[in-house]
């Protein structure tokens, strides 16, 4: 049978799970049923319209499905996003474990490297799909269906692992049980860090009440050699809009220079994504572009959401012909603070690594979590064991010194 007819049986497969409910793959989002797609993230930051946006932007290596969930009514329980990639486990590992172990691969490339099915989102934390209330009595069945039928599929499509990518601790309380007793080790991911905005009236009032005298010293050195470029070429100016059409190619390099020097990278922004995001969110994207005052040239830029009293930062992007002499990281997060307290947000929510700073700057880190399994239930007795080993904040040096890190194991 030709590979696209036996990908298509897969996929039209139904799946009867061992409680009566169904489950069936669907390739794009578009084919889904709009209702129940909708409600499945209403509630998220990242809603169905952002899961699509990273459909259509977001390809690199990247196969997407949607498992669709069924209870024994027929009623659709769960919309659930996941996609397949191929995974290299030593990331995350420390240099020194990661070197030898790389090093085999100049006569086994693959090693190490394995297909994986992860459940969530390519461009951020994952959640689970469900389209009725985590509260609600149905919900551990619809969750043990969602777990027994992406199983069975991974089984068919032959991938490795399972993995639930970056799922907030929020959902500890109702998918660790489920998930255990399936076999899946829970451990953390590289945690995100937040700032209780509704603490603070000013940025001013943050660096007092939060930071240590040497830190809030250091920053107002920043800032004042900044201010001191008033009237000069170099001044910043800060323009926030939700739509970028008119500069996506002014802005694309920015992001590329930092994910050129990031240690860790997952997704690649495209400018497909800088457009969809405006274009399908308007109600919850936000660009903060800093501008040079004299020539009107970006030298940097934050891609933003806005929802349920939060400010997500979830990409960065500097000019590094001017990030050190204009203080750019600091200047683009103070701006960042200041702007979600005058608009009376309750948090501000930052994506993960970046630590050393964040650490002076005295965030608060917001756990994500990881939950995996070997797809073979034999493998899988000694991958739990060894998994634990693979999680990549066991080798940062800085996460131990938040205050709250013991929250990243629960």
């Amino acid at each position: 049978m030709p590979a696209a007819d036996a990908a298509a049986e897969v996929h039209a497969r139904r799946y009867v799970t061992s409680r009566g409910y169904a489950g069936r793959i669907v390739a794009r989002a578009a084919e889904l049923d709009p209702a129940a797609w909708h409600a499945a993230l209403a509630d998220d930051a990242k809603d169905w319209r952002y899961h699509e946006v990273c459909e259509a932007s977001l390809q690199k290596g990247f196969d997407y499905r949607y498992l669709v969930i069924d209870d024994p009514a027929g009623k659709t329980v769960a919309v659930q996003p996941f996609f397949l990639n191929d995974q290299d486990i030593t990331e995350g590992l420390g240099a020194s474990l990661r070197r030898p172990l790389v090093a085999l691969r100049r006569w086994w490339p693959r090693w190490l490297k394995t297909r994986m099915l992860m459940v969530g989102c390519t461009g951020g934390e994952g959640s689970l799909g469900l389209t009725l209330p985590k509260t609600d009595p149905a919900a551990r069945a619809a969750i043990d269906a969602l777990l027994e039928v992406l199983h069975r599929y991974a089984q068919t499509v032959g991938v490795a692992i399972i993995t639930f990518k970056d799922f907030k601790n929020e959902w500890r309380a109702t998918l660790t049980a489920p998930a255990a007793a399936r076999g899946y080790v829970r451990m953390p991911s590289f945690p995100a860090t937040t700032i209780p905005l509704r603490e603070y009236k000013s940025f001013d009032d943050y660096l007092a009440r939060r930071l240590g005298k040497a830190m809030r010293k250091n920053l107002r050195r920043k800032f004042r050699s900044d201010d001191s470029n008033a009237g000069k070429e170099k001044r910043l100016v800060l323009e926030v809009r939700n739509d970028v059409r008119d500069c996506v190619d002014e802005l694309l390099p920015l992001y590329q220079q930092v994910l050129a020097r990031s240690k860790f990278c997952f997704e690649e922004l495209t400018k497909e994504y800088f457009l969809g995001l405006g274009e399908r969110l308007p109600d919850r994207a936000k660009f903060f572009i800093w501008r040079l005052a004299g020539s009107g040239q970006a030298v940097a830029v934050s891609l933003c959401l806005v929802h349920g009293g939060t400010l997500y930062d979830n990409y960065l992007g500097l000019d590094y012909a001017h990030a050190l002499d204009l203080h750019l990281y600091f200047v683009t997060m103070r701006d960042l603070i200041s702007w979600g307290i005058e608009h009376g947000l309750r948090t501000y929510y930052s994506t993960p690594l970046n630590y050393d700073a964040k650490l002076h700057l005295r965030f608060d880190l917001a756990p994500l979590d990881l939950y995996v399994r070997h797809v073979n239930g034999f493998f899988n007795l000694f991958f739990k064991r060894i998994a634990p080993l693979l999680e990549p904040t066991r080798y940062d040096k800085l996460l131990p010194r938040f205050p709250n890190f013991a929250d990243l194991n629960g």
